[in-house]
């Protein structure tokens, strides 16, 4: 984590979403129930700011997780995202242990700036919400440090700001590269929805980081 997350400053990430600590996650899964369907991949890239106020990528998290017995992989998901959920080489661990690995370095970051909790950054993030909550669910775990419903979706951002809801087309028209090649990989998705939602919050903030009111002729 960069020095700029545990310093004393008065203006940080945290006070920038009213006490919130805003991360952005992406999950990859074995179809599209939360409940019932494998969770495989989880990414997290934690944000930080710099001495302007402007928001930017700060450290990135990821973990393969072994499907739970408790789920099934629908074989039409392994065709869009290419994961094989045996394949050794994964180094995948038991979804209670991802979990442990995934959540810790994001309750640090929330401690360390005395924030409220973490808010999930994500591109249709109300279903990574409902994955991450549901493994916690299945594993019994207490400590998730999300907040429980509330979310900042790319999707709603990008149509408003860029005028466009696929991710990479909004990245592409927000100037960013786009490799479709990396694309369904949790930790590729989660980097790039981190650029996209820092372009943004960027692009509407003030000098010091603050949100900017931006007054518009009324339509005619």
């Amino acid at each position: 984590m960069s020095d700029t997350a545990t310093d004393n400053k008065e203006w940080n990430v945290a006070r920038r979403f009213r006490g919130f600590v805003p991360v952005v996650v992406d999950v990859e899964t074995g179809g599209l129930d939360p409940q019932g369907h494998a969770l495989l991949e989880l990414a997290a890239v934690l944000l930080d700011v710099d001495e302007e106020g402007n928001l930017y990528p700060a450290e990135e998290i990821a973990v393969s997780v072994s499907p739970s017995a408790l789920t099934v992989v629908d074989p039409a998901s392994i065709k869009i995202h290419g994961i094989d959920p045996d394949d050794p080489e994964r180094e995948a661990v038991e979804e209670r242990a991802a979990l442990d690995a995934f959540f810790q370095p994001i309750r640090r970051q929330v401690k360390s700036l005395n924030a409220r909790r973490a808010i999930l950054v994500g591109h249709n993030a109300p279903f990574d919400l409902a994955v991450v909550k549901a493994a916690c669910e299945r594993t019994g775990y207490k400590r998730n440090p999300f907040h429980p419903f509330s979310t900042l979706d790319t999707v709603t951002a990008s149509a408003v700001a860029i005028g466009e809801t696929v991710l990479a087309r909004a990245c592409t028209a927000a100037g960013f590269d786009w490799d479709n090649s990396r694309a369904h990989g949790a930790l590729y998705d989660a980097q790039k929805t981190a650029e996209l939602f820092c372009h943004i919050v960027n692009s509407l903030s003030t000098e010091d980081g603050r949100a900017a009111l931006r007054v518009r002729e009324p339509l005619k």
